[in-house]
């Protein structure tokens, strides 16, 4: 891991970037910890540029709260090397939903497992390096999407001790079998009008989960309308998991 730069926000908040390999990314932790913190991968659909001030103000939520944050930019998104076929893929999902017709599962497919195939094991290989840093330990956890990417990461990484899952992109309904494996206990939340989203299969999917403890929180609105309060119900939810 190469730190890139670094930027004291405010509030007690040190930002570093960091690239490990090719693979850029963010890191915030507190300036002056009093011992080693738990840690929050923060999950998010691509563009660290155009995601910036979302991912800093759940990151500066997140150091409040007494955790590291850290994010990486997924394939194929910012500066990254494009990857051909997933953008056809999502062209082609964009125009079955402008159009109003029923997204095919062969699209979801074409756009989503190799984003999982790629992104997990570099998720896997950026928290390798971040627990190895002075000041962060484990447990960890995991807040936000791709949401595919959030159930094969939890699913496949054991020192994932819980995750607030974003469901607000399509999943692979083959990824049905993979979530009934999976136990790490949920908080899901679930914009209900999200026009980019299918809620049945959402709602298939929490079905499936096999968490003893999973919860879903399903609000009105688009797909960035999730009310800020679920801010503060993700703070109790890991303060039970991680501390």
């Amino acid at each position: 891991m190469h730190f890139t730069s670094e930027k004291h926000l405010g509030d007690g908040v040190l930002e570093r970037g960091f690239t490990l390999g090719d693979v850029p990314g963010i890191l915030w932790t507190p300036e002056s910890p009093a011992g080693p913190v738990p840690l929050i991968l923060l999950g998010h659909p691509g563009g660290l540029g155009k995601m910036y001030p979302r991912l800093t103000a759940r990151a500066r939520h997140s150091v409040a709260d007494g955790y590291a944050a850290a994010t990486i930019e997924l394939p194929g998104s910012g500066d990254r090397p494009r990857l051909p076929a997933v953008d056809e893929a999502r062209v082609e999902l964009r125009q079955a939903l402008a159009a109003g017709e029923p997204v095919g599962d062969e699209i979801v497919e074409r756009l989503i497992f190799p984003l999982v195939d790629q992104a997990v094991p570099e998720w896997r290989a950026t928290l390798d390096a971040l627990l190895a840093q002075p000041g962060i330990d484990g447990p960890v956890g995991f807040a936000g999407g791709v949401l595919a990417i959030a159930v094969r990461l939890a699913l496949v990484e054991p020192r994932i001790a819980a995750a607030v899952l974003f469901a607000g992109s399509f999943v692979p309904r083959r990824m049905i079998e993979e979530a009934r494996q999976l136990t790490t206990p949920l908080l899901v939340l679930l914009q209900w009008d999200d026009e980019g989203n299918d809620r049945q299969l959402a709602l298939d999917l929490f079905d499936a989960f096999g968490a003893k403890e999973k919860t879903l929180h399903a609000n009105t609105g688009g797909h960035t309308g999730v009310p800020a309060f679920e801010g503060d119900d993700g703070s109790r939810f890991f303060a039970r998991h991680l501390k």
